[in-house]
């Protein structure tokens, strides 16, 4: 009984870590904002 506790346990553990890691793992100022380049296909052009 013991047993299925400590890998419930751990299931959980993995699950909130999965979890925390897809909500706070982005960029640290949110998307790039592009402008009107974002409807153009290929790479962003750089901007002087």
């Amino acid at each position: 009984m013991g047993l299925i506790l400590l890998e419930a346990l751990g299931a959980g553990l993995v699950l909130v870590l999965i979890v925390w890691w897809t909500m706070f793992s982005g960029r640290k100022r949110g998307e790039v904002d592009h402008g009107d380049d974002a409807d153009e296909s290929g790479p962003p052009k750089e901007r002087d």
